[in-house]
């Protein structure tokens, strides 16, 4: 999440060994999101993080950090700011890429970022998906909120079996997964992993501890 210790924490991340690192601009209104990443907003919203702030922090990790940067938020955000002022200073600021949680694949089609689709998705909106995605596919693998759980989604399996039928672009699969153990069983299905409310909760222990994390998520899929 964009505030004052997201520097110190990419850069734990980066010597982790990350591919990428998603940095949230923290909306008021998550629904996408469970507890962890709610109150990670929480704080960041009370820590003064709007828009231009956020965007002064994605453009100090650009400048410190060589991995890729990818902001996370909610559509009322950009509604606020202006799309196609967002799009144009979020890519300034550094970003590679951009996931607007509740932006349906149909809206704003001219606005480059990463979809989402879920087990609940038809095959033709995961095949629409696809089509627009910016790079790779962001697979939800349950029909409910990020957040930590104690066992792989089952519907994972099915969804990239699925989108692999209808699709060439890689497969990141995301929410819930939380420990190295579930990371190696996401990566022998998909072609890489997003990893959320596990990494924040290992960040509120500090960036080594979030290094640690991330370098056994890293080991986990090697």
């Amino acid at each position: 999440m964009a505030g004052p210790e997201t520097v110190e924490l990419a850069r734990a991340a980066a010597r982790g060994g990350a591919d990428v690192i998603e940095i949230g601009f923290p909306f008021s209104d998550p629904l996408a999101d469970g507890p962890v990443v709610r109150r990670a907003a929480e704080r960041a919203l009370a820590a003064g993080m709007r828009t231009e702030a956020c965007l002064d922090c994605l453009r100090e990790v650009h400048d410190q950090v060589a991995v890729p940067l990818v902001p996370m938020t909610y559509a009322s955000l950009l509604e606020a700011y202006g799309w196609e002022r967002f799009a144009t200073d979020v890519r300034e600021a550094g970003a590679a890429s951009l996931i607007v949680a509740d932006l349906p694949v149909d809206a704003h089609p001219d606005l480059r970022r990463i979809q989402l689709v879920a087990p609940t998705s038809t095959d033709e909106r995961v095949g629409l998906a696809a089509e627009q995605t910016d790079g790779w596919l962001y697979l939800v693998t349950v029909a409910g909120t990020t957040g930590t759980r104690s066992e792989l989604s089952p519907a994972l399996a099915p969804l990239v079996a699925r989108a692999r039928k209808l699709t060439d672009v890689p497969l990141y699969a995301g929410f819930g997964i939380s420990t190295p153990e579930q990371a190696g069983a996401a990566g022998e299905l998909a072609d890489g992993i997003v990893v959320g409310s596990a990494a924040l909760l290992a960040a509120e222990e500090g960036s080594a501890a979030l290094e640690r994390f991330v370098a056994q998520l890293r080991e986990a899929l090697a």
